[in-house]
């Protein structure tokens, strides 16, 4: 039987409102904006130097600098806090930070949702993307079935093309190995790179591959063809995978494993997507070691080029069916603390269709972008969620006040400026695909009367 982990009250999943939100919630904002001490209503040069009061935060004393996300670990605890703000102050500052940085434009990038194979070796409580030999249509689509779905998405003007797919499925199912042997392959990612060299050569679309935990080899394999990669962390709770967690029985989802091909990827220089999933049963304070986490890895490498804060959507016929969603109030404190933790720079997206009915509140709380958005494929991890319309897309960023342009799946930074993250023919292709901005070339007319 399935259990899940409690975080809070052992509420399963349920979170409402976080205790403590209450007046001095604005001496709190107000000492990441002013130099006072979260102990002391005094600015620091004035102060004494003697022992901090109980509860004080230790690094009080420390310079925040809000256009860097300077906070210290210790500091970044406080937003997990009794003290800490409502979530509309908090979602005010993110908002601030994220003008500073990225300004009023949103993006998205335009692509074909491509599942190499449902297979796969973990089993996680809320997935219902994994399918067995037994009961999968076809164990891996074909090259040829790869190029069809790519080349339609490139008559709708897609651009990117996202390969989404179990982890390592022949090291559980015989089926698989004898399918890629039969095929001249060893291992699912070895067939990987090849279904993306043709993308890459036979297409239009930018390929981005996101397969599941790698080794330096298997990275360094993918990246001629990818000018982007991504895993989601999810989270860094070694709770999850205790017994009756979502987890247990996923052992690529154990977060060192996860972090350690995030830090390989930096070492390589490749651009990547990771982020975490909200209401899997982690804590507030989780998410910032999470956070945390990601933080590092990006001031180490420089190659964290997306953050994506995902809600947890409870599905039939799965451990976790009678779970709560997700609330709307977790999803807002998260997107806001990430934005104030990673900076004004990063790049922060929420995804429409596991929102619909609100998803340009998140606007608000900090993000810059919205993902990838299918014209032509479902989302095959989320297929009860449709795509928004592009044109319905549009209409509700603009009415927030922001631009919508279209991406690539690798970010115009990554591309345009003077650092070589790019090989010679991933960066040319970039520059073909995109105006003088980064953005694809175009911009929202290139789909006009399209959903």
């Amino acid at each position: 039987m399935f259990i899940a982990v409690a975080p809070y009250g052992g509420n399963r999943y349920n979170y409402g409102s976080y205790p403590g939100l209450g007046p001095a919630s604005g001496t709190f904002l107000n000492s990441f904006t002013t130099g006072t001490s979260l102990a002391s209503s005094e600015p620091r040069e004035q102060r004494g130097t003697g022992a901090p009061d109980a509860g004080a935060v230790a690094s009080s004393q420390a310079d925040f600098d809000l256009r860097s996300g300077q906070f210290t670990n210790t500091d970044a605890y406080l937003f997990a806090g009794e003290d800490c703000p409502p979530v509309g102050e908090l979602c005010s500052l993110a908002a601030r930070l994220r003008d500073e940085g990225k300004g009023r434009i949103a993006t998205f990038s335009p692509k074909v949702f491509i599942p190499l194979t449902h297979l796969c070796r973990d089993f996680c409580g809320y997935c219902t993307f994994r399918e067995s030999p037994e009961t999968s249509s076809r164990l891996y689509m074909s090259p040829e079935e790869v190029l069809a779905v790519a080349r339609a998405g490139q008559r709708m003007g897609c651009t990117e093309a996202l390969f989404t797919l179990g982890e390592r499925p022949e090291q559980r199912y015989p089926e698989a190995r004898k399918w890629l042997a039969n095929r001249g392959y060893a291992t699912t990612l070895e067939y990987l790179a090849e279904v993306c060299r043709l993308v890459m050569e036979e297409t239009d679309l930018m390929p981005h591959a996101n397969p599941g935990t790698m080794s330096r080899r298997e990275l360094a394999a993918l990246q001629p063809y990818n000018p982007s990669m991504g895993l989601m962390l999810e989270s860094s709770s070694p709770r999850l995978y205790e017994k009756g967690g979502p987890h247990e029985f996923a052992p690529s989802k154990r977060p060192r494993v996860r972090l350690r091909t995030m830090e390989l990827a930096g070492e390589l220089g490749i651009p990547f997507t990771t982020g975490l999933l909200i209401g899997i049963g982690e804590t507030r304070q989780e998410r910032i070691d999470a956070l945390l986490a990601i933080r590092e890895l990006q001031r180490g490498h420089g190659h964290i080029q997306e953050v994506i804060i995902q809600n947890f959507r409870a599905k039939p016929a799965t451990p976790m069916e009678e779970s709560d969603d997700a609330t709307s109030e977790e999803m807002l404190w998260t997107v806001a603390v990430s934005r104030i933790l990673l900076g004004p720079d990063i790049n922060l997206q929420v995804p429409p269709n596991l929102s619909a009915d609100n998803y340009e509140t998140f606007l608000s709380a900090g993000i810059n972008d919205w993902g990838g958005v299918s014209p032509l494929t479902i989302d095959f991890v989320n297929p009860e969620a449709p795509w928004p319309a592009l044109a319905e897309l549009k209409r509700r960023t603009e009415e927030q006040g922001f631009e919508l342009r279209p991406r690539l799946p690798v970010y115009p930074e990554y591309f345009l400026g003077e650092e070589a993250w790019l090989s010679p023919a991933l960066r040319g292709k970039a520059r073909t695909l995109t105006d003088s901005d980064g953005y694809v070339n175009g911009g929202m007319e290139r789909y006009a009367g399209r959903n």
